[in-house]
């Protein structure tokens, strides 16, 4: 492995989207490190904006901010009540984001962490995630259940997975739907407004290609804008960081809190938020020495891995 690269594996303290070891590769350009870490269940072709991310941040730098620190959620994990409040009242933040729907027999382990959280979060706002697993059903009814638990929420992410099932769902619930995996993942990322799927655009500049390109999808989307983390270390995050702090209008707390799901990091200075407010960098930290020996990938194979995925999705940047 080269001295411009590096991949890297960090323990989560809680498992997470069905991990439980985070890992990605770092890159060094000529303006400082970018991070590459698109999940291994991702194909090269997805895998390219990934990339693009990273070399954006390395290579080129970001847009000037219009702001100089952002609101953020805490983030609670698919964790039980008493967990789940006491993650909500350790963060500070002012607006919680909860997971949900982890299996198909969860709500009633969901309606008890969104009361939890609601306890604990008082007067604050209180938004869901459902990662794209309901059918239009499932949605509609868990989404009045989980609504009532909460004391109204602040809107539902992604509750199903295509636009037309997002936009049934949003024709039959009250409560605001927001749209994720359907901007990030979709081939016409703006076909979520077009198609009146969503009130809100969760964007991701990390998956997205970069904060230029994130920063064009949310304005042609025309809908709020919430910028929410892809599960970095504070080197990938602080590009979200840069977008957040970009956008021209911020009406919501932005899901960038989620180092605080990790067992450690790669930077000294870790960008965990205070009081519920995180910083906008205008360039990428400098990873630290030993926090990279502590957390250097310890399988050769799977280092050859990400080496060998960067090679190919490096090609395919070339290529458009």
């Amino acid at each position: 492995m080269g001295a411009d690269t590096f991949v890297y594996a960090i323990p989560l303290r809680t498992r997470f989207r069905g991990i439980t070891v985070r890992e990605g590769m770092l890159i060094r350009g000529a303006v400082g490190w970018g991070e590459f870490c698109a999940f291994p269940e991702y194909g090269d072709r997805e895998a390219a904006g990934w990339l693009a991310t990273a070399v954006e941040q390395a290579e080129v730098g970001w847009p000037g901010r219009v702001r100089d620190r952002v609101a953020v959620n805490c983030t609670v994990p698919a964790v039980d009540a008493e967990r789940a409040g006491r993650i909500v009242r350790e963060s500070g933040c002012a607006t919680a984001k909860v997971k949900v729907a982890e299996h198909p027999d969860s709500l009633a382990e969901d309606v008890a962490r969104v009361a939890a959280v609601r306890a604990a979060i008082g007067d604050g706002a209180v938004r869901i995630d459902a990662n794209a697993v309901w059918d239009v059903e499932t949605a509609v009814r868990h989404i009045g259940e989980i609504d009532r638990a909460a004391g109204g929420l602040q809107y539902v992410e992604q509750p199903c997975r295509t636009v037309e099932e997002l936009a049934e769902v949003r024709r039959r619930v009250s409560v605001p739907i927001a749209a994720d995996e359907s901007i990030r993942r979709a081939e016409d990322p703006l076909r979520v407004a077009v198609a009146g799927a969503a009130d809100v655009a969760v964007i991701k500049c990390t998956p997205l290609g970069g904060v230029r390109r994130a920063l064009a999808v949310a304005e042609a989307a025309g809908l709020p804008t919430v910028v929410s983390s892809a599960l970095e270390t504070s080197v990938g995050l602080s590009a979200q960081l840069a977008l957040a702090g970009a956008l021209p209008d911020l009406e919501f707390a932005c899901g960038l809190s989620t180092l605080a799901l990790f067992e450690g990091d790669l930077v000294a200075e870790s960008l965990r938020p205070v009081d519920g407010w995180l910083p906008v960098p205008t360039t990428p930290p400098e990873p630290d020495p030993a926090l990279l020996e502590k957390y250097r990938h310890p399988d050769p194979e799977r280092v050859d891995w990400w080496l060998r995925r960067y090679a190919r999705v490096s090609a395919l940047l070339e290529e458009e």
